[in-house]
């Protein structure tokens, strides 16, 4: 893992406005850390359909190799149990499961996922109960931020100030390691 923040070469860390910045990502993973909170970033690497159980329905969308998957976790915890989950989806292709609004379990759910070509990140919805694969649930600090997976790399806009983006082997990354 590389501990040292991702620049522009000035030595300045990256700041993802508008126009947005693009960062490198292959087979690795991206950390993008906030204070209190953060993002495994991957790409989905192949061409797969990926299920989404709804309370009252399941469908099915196709993933593309370029298609990102995050993995949210707002209040942080273990970088190892995201990971897991990443590839849970990337590797053995598990459906989503998305609860119904209101449900008391939402409240419990330390982590959410998303898959899709774009994702944009949002504080104001309820965790888990948003089919949507383009948004996911995020800390208020993550909030605002847009990720596209685009051809060698994953495109940022919106950086919030003070993220650190990390790249991850995910083979040398243990599973125990708490952020």
């Amino acid at each position: 893992m590389s501990k040292k923040p991702e620049d522009d070469g000035s030595g300045k860390p990256l700041s993802g406005g508008a126009s947005g910045v693009a960062i490198p990502l292959k087979e690795d993973l991206l950390i993008i850390r906030g204070k209190n909170s953060f993002l495994l970033v991957g790409k989905a690497g192949s061409r797969f359909p990926l299920c989404i159980e709804t309370p009252d329905d399941e469908y099915c969308q196709a993933v593309d190799p370029d298609d990102l998957i995050i993995v949210s976790m707002p209040e942080g915890g273990p970088v190892g149990q995201a990971r897991m989950m990443l590839e849970l989806i990337r590797q053995y292709h598990i459906p989503l499961v998305v609860l119904p609004k209101g449900h008391p379990g939402s409240k419990r759910l330390s982590m959410v996922v998303s898959v899709a070509p774009e994702i944009l990140l949002a504080c104001d919805i309820q965790r888990g109960t948003h089919p949507e694969q383009h948004l996911i649930c995020s800390s208020m600090e993550l909030s605002g931020l847009s990720l596209t997976g685009i051809s060698g790399g994953v495109m940022m806009k919106n950086l919030p100030p003070g993220v650190v983006i990390e790249h991850v082997n995910p083979e040398n990354y243990p599973t125990d390691k708490q952020q």
